[in-house]
């Protein structure tokens, strides 16, 4: 994928640009599979804002995709399509037996290919088969935690994992973070590179594209009253009066770690992305 660089006709055209969609074959939806997408605005079923910066946004609709990968008749890839809902493009599959179904679209996944979904599958860009039956150094992506549940990790776009070793039933796999996480041999996966790779060179350029996006203006804390935000107060521009900067409520903002210290799935994280 290439990026269309605007000329700066506009002050918010300057250094502004957007995806080519050179992927992207087919422009509607298939209507049998769309689902309404309702907006909350951050707020709970209580009416409480519980993420701020949430609003407005174009309307949209959900694509319902295939993460599990259950049919494995063969499917032609009938399009390739964009989503609002994801940074990466989806795929729309009609399989032999008549139906159709998306899936996210795999880096070189081009319309009239035939992929496939099972443990005899081949090693190509977008067939799904289980861990156990890929060889070890293979890019993947869509990477099952449990089997049968459906894809869980490496979907955004330009996303790949690599499989770095099997013993035991169980297999290594080093993440786009840099973690190296334990998976069972039986989870499947899909081969190859999430596609659109060049979305994080994209620049929106105005602060009109963030509200498109359903994303509202964020207010510095130091502009606040001290009511409002631990940063607030003071006469004139005053420093935050803290050892370092904090979150609304109080949370140390940066580098501070979130992670239960006892979680569960700690067991099955080798390395940690973050280790030196």
């Amino acid at each position: 994928m290439a990026t269309v660089k605007y000329n700066p006709t506009t002050p918010s055209r300057r250094n502004m640009s957007a995806p080519s969609f050179e992927e992207v074959t087919k422009f509607e939806p298939e209507k049998s599979l769309l689902a309404v997408k309702k907006k909350h605005a951050g707020r709970n079923s209580y009416g409480k804002i519980t993420v701020r910066h949430k609003g407005g946004g174009n309307r949209q609709k959900y694509r319902v995709i295939d993460f599990e990968r259950k049919n494995a008749s063969p499917a032609t890839v009938v399009g390739v399509e964009y989503d609002p809902n994801r940074t990466a493009y989806i795929a729309l599959l009609q399989h032999e037996d008549g139906k159709k179904n998306y899936v996210i679209a795999s880096d070189g996944l081009r319309t009239g290919d035939v992929i496939y979904s099972g443990a005899d599958a081949d090693i190509k860009v977008g067939n799904t088969l289980p861990i156990a039956n890929i060889p070890v150094g293979t890019f993947i992506n869509n990477i099952e935690l449990y089997p049968g549940k459906g894809a869980q990790l490496v979907r955004s776009a330009g996303a790949a994992a690599q499989l770095m070793a099997k013993e035991n039933g169980v297999a290594q796999v080093r993440l786009p973070s840099g973690e190296v996480r334990i998976v069972r041999l039986d989870c499947k996966a899909t081969i190859g590179q999430v596609g659109n790779i060049e979305h994080d060179t994209v620049k929106l350029g105005k602060a009109g594209k963030t509200r498109h996006k359903g994303i509202r203006p964020t207010v510095r804390g130091s502009v606040m009253n001290p009511c409002d935000h631990p940063h607030g107060g003071g006469e004139g521009k005053s420093p935050v009066g803290r050892p370092g900067p904090v979150t609304p409520w109080g949370k140390p903002a940066l580098g501070y770690k979130t992670r239960d210290r006892k979680a569960r799935t700690d067991k099955f994280i080798v390395k940690r992305r973050n280790a030196k």
